[in-house]
């Protein structure tokens, strides 16, 4: 039925009429208490009346007929568009470890969600041949993860931590002995790096989310560059570039650089992980302060990268990704903190540097992100080496 023929049928209905009608009534409510016929054409009037009421109520269903379908249009192409930017986001099978719950970490009820981000300098599950050919997400021996940050939203989502594992930090590979971690998801892609971390940290994993260094480039473009400011200045050491001291506007390419070089670095692999957590800090702050959020032609050019950033866990489906971002709508800026895991020193083993944990202020660390006292702990170690400041080489 269109709106008109609904109005047509609704204009039979011999119901009071609303507020909407009163100006096409019979005169009842004329100051004088007149009927609003009483002189030579007063019949006719009195005809007229119901006319004008059927008409007025016509006008006015009809209306309001157009607007719910109009309001439905834009709900409808708000759905459509979420549906299609959260399909467009890749999911990885089997990312879990098929491990009993026995052999797992036990959840904890209402302790918010904690990620495992992954992040590699170039997925492998891009399209091979043909349109929508993927390639498996991790391949054997392919490649090694060159980022693991823990993320963990709390339960009242007002607040997000991200801690990052050095991809150099020794830890035991459940069936390989102690190796690198990185090394963890070249031998058993998604699952052995969740079920490395998991018994490392005795926190239980929710979600997986794999990011692409390389998309992030297109990402920050999307947003106009980020601003980044380099302390000091680093000089030029084998391939990598001198970055002079002073706040620089990047694009893409410049931030991809940015992010990927720790030769020259004081700190090496730390300094590293802290780069990366100072870049996503800075395209958060751009998201949020270049009026991306708000402007339909930037917003879609946003969405439009999310799927060639990250790919995510196929436990998580598009309404888990809707019901997730509208969760976050109140965090800002201040709410997220990023940190590394404690440091415990370097370290060589069969010829290998590699970076050493403290077990100790970990474990308090692990156990304040299993217990959703996050708060609390920021609390107690903001000023830690361990956690991000403004000073980032």
């Amino acid at each position: 039925m269109t709106p008109r023929e609904w109005a047509d049928e609704a204009d039979e209905d011999s119901g009071p009429l609303s507020i909407f009608d009163h100006d096409e009534s019979n005169g009842s409510d004329r100051p004088d208490g007149s009927d609003g016929g009483t002189g030579p054409d007063g019949g006719q009037r009195a005809a007229a009346a119901p006319n004008r009421r059927r008409r007025g109520r016509r006008l006015l269903l009809w209306t309001l007929g157009v607007l719910l379908l109009l309001a439905g249009g834009a709900l409808g192409a708000v759905a459509w568009t979420a549906e299609h930017y959260a399909s467009s986001v890749a999911r990885i099978p089997n990312a879990f470890p098929s491990l009993p719950a026995s052999e797992q970490p036990a959840a904890v009820p209402h302790s918010g969600q904690t990620f495992l981000l992954v992040g590699l300098d170039a997925r492998s599950d891009q399209p091979t041949t043909g349109k929508d050919a993927k390639a498996p997400a991790w391949q054997v021996g392919a490649q090694r993860s060159d980022t693991m940050m823990l993320m963990h939203i709390s339960a009242d989502r007002k607040s997000v931590s991200l801690v990052s594992i050095p991809r150099d930090t020794w830890v035991p590979v459940p069936g390989h002995g102690s190796a690198k971690i990185n090394a963890a998801y070249s031998w058993g892609g998604p699952a052995l790096m969740v079920q490395t971390v998991q018994d490392l940290t005795k926190i239980r994993i929710d979600h997986v989310a794999v990011i692409d260094w390389n998309g992030f480039r297109a990402l920050t473009d999307a947003v106009g560059g980020v601003d980044i400011t380099i302390p000091r200045t680093i000089e030029a050491k084998g391939d990598a570039r001198e970055w002079l001291a002073g706040t620089h506007h990047m694009d893409g390419a410049q931030a991809l650089l940015y992010v990927r070089e720790r030769h020259g670095l004081p700190n090496g692999d730390l300094d590293r992980t802290k780069r990366q957590q100072n870049f996503l800090r800075s395209l958060m702050l751009q998201t949020m302060n270049s009026g991306t959020l708000s402007s339909p032609s930037k917003l879609t050019g946003l969405l439009g990268t999310i799927g060639d950033v990250a790919s995510v866990d196929d436990r998580l489906s598009n309404s888990d990704l809707y019901d997730l971002a509208w969760s976050l709508r109140a965090v800002r800026p201040d709410g997220v903190h990023f940190m590394n895991a404690p440091f415990g020193g370097f370290d060589t083993v069969d010829g290998q540097s590699v970076v050493l944990m403290d077990n100790g202020a970990a474990g308090v660390l692990w156990d304040a992100m299993r217990t959703d006292r996050m708060d609390d702990y920021l609390a107690q170690h903001r000023t830690s080496a361990d956690t991000l400041g403004t000073d980032v080489n």
